[in-house]
């Protein structure tokens, strides 16, 4: 029924359109109850042999909803009631901005594929800051995706992450520094390590100081060369991050201006991953994100190494029931491969890892706020 819908009616509309509705319908979703816990109970995961811990944290499932989707921070809950292990808000800045000029988001119908050059477009870290100290109705995993303000200089970026990372680290489950979306000018600089290491280490000393510790992840883009992906990775092991996540959107594309998403960026996405899982073995967590279309790739990442697996475009192209179907196909796969655990999926055909600095220990895992729970009371 959705391939239908989409091919008859969403394709022929505004890309941008189609996806703020998408959103305000959600948005509702997540402030009706009654309507939100009964899809929750039908639709998310609830198989104990899907459960995954990653950097202490308890997610119901190992795939999430990349960031990109909710800006704003606005309807985490409504994704959560679709089927999503996790849900990953913003990219969020430090002020808000209006993003870069439209039309700045556009199908590739034929490759299942999507560029946008949104720009961060959001309402702040106060404002998103507001959404997250609500009360949540249903149990629901969210990682917060900070990034740099446009009109801040590379000179001020240092601060301007630590001012978004003190409003919003202690309401988070997890913590996301993004360097790698390249429609901010000059971000992807960031990557390079004389200048990510101090960055890194300022929005971990905020991290590391909540209430409960927040766990600190980074993002980076497929587009770095193989040694820079490895001098990340030594990095990431160095200060003691909790996890990497790979892959951002890709510029390596012939189309309009912007990140390209969805199955062109499947390739590349895997060896990223792969080559993270080749250096840090299961020392950090790795987060993939890419090209994830169906129950296949899912699978895939995690045998590669991935503890968590993320998609925004496979849903775009899959419909609303895309992350829950996959949870399903993955229940059943897991047994039908005679595991008890999916957790027994991951990394079995990793190699192993490549001497690299030593990771700190693991801490304790948590559980994420559930139903009827303050946002960052308990993890």
């Amino acid at each position: 029924m959705y391939r239908l819908v989409f091919s008859q009616v969403l394709r022929r509309l505004d890309a941008e359109a189609v996806h703020h509705l998408t959103v305000r319908a959600l948005t509702l979703l997540s402030v009706l109850p009654l309507v939100k816990r009964l899809l929750h109970k039908a639709l998310a995961p609830h198989d104990p042999a899907l459960r995954v811990s990653a950097f202490g944290v308890h997610f119901p499932g190992p795939l999430g909803l990349a960031a990109g989707f909710d800006k704003d921070a606005a309807c985490a809950e409504g994704a959560a009631a679709l089927g999503f292990g996790h849900v990953e808000v913003g990219t969020i800045t430090a002020h808000g901005q209006p993003g870069n000029p439209r039309p700045r988001l556009f199908r590739l119908v034929g490759e299942r594929a999507v560029i946008n050059r949104m720009g961060f477009n959001n309402a702040g870290a106060a404002a998103a800051a507001r959404r997250l100290r609500r009360v949540r109705g249903v149990p629901v995993v969210v990682g917060v995706n900070i990034g740099k303000t446009k009109v801040v200089p590379e000179s001020g970026a240092t601060a301007d992450y630590v001012a978004s990372a003190r409003r919003l680290a202690p309401l988070a489950d997890y913590l996301v520094v993004n360097v790698s979306s390249p429609n901010t000018p000059g971000l992807r600089d960031l990557q390079a390590v004389s200048l990510l290491r101090p960055l890194l280490t300022a929005v971990k000393e905020v991290a590391d100081g909540t209430p409960r510790r927040t766990p600190l992840l980074v993002k980076i883009a497929p587009d770095l060369a193989d040694e820079d992906v490895d001098a990340v990775a030594d990095l990431a092991l160095e200060l003691g991050l909790d996890g990497v996540i790979a892959t951002n959107t890709t510029i390596r594309h012939g189309g309009e201006t912007g990140g390209l998403s969805g199955r062109p960026l499947k390739g590349r996405s895997l060896e990223v991953l792969r080559r993270l899982r080749a250096r840090v073995g299961d020392r950090i967590t790795l987060v993939s994100v890419g090209g994830v279309e169906d129950v296949d790739d899912v699978w895939e990442r995690l045998l590669a190494g991935a503890t968590l697996v993320q998609g925004y475009t496979g849903w775009v192209y899959g419909g609303p029931l895309w992350a829950s179907t996959i949870h399903r196909q993955l229940s059943r796969r897991v047994r039908r491969h005679g595991f008890t655990s999916i957790t027994e999926v991951i990394g079995r055909t990793a190699p192993q890892a490549r001497t690299a600095p030593e990771a700190r220990t693991a801490p304790e895992a948590r559980t994420a706020p559930g139903a009827g729970t303050a946002p960052g009371a308990t993890r």
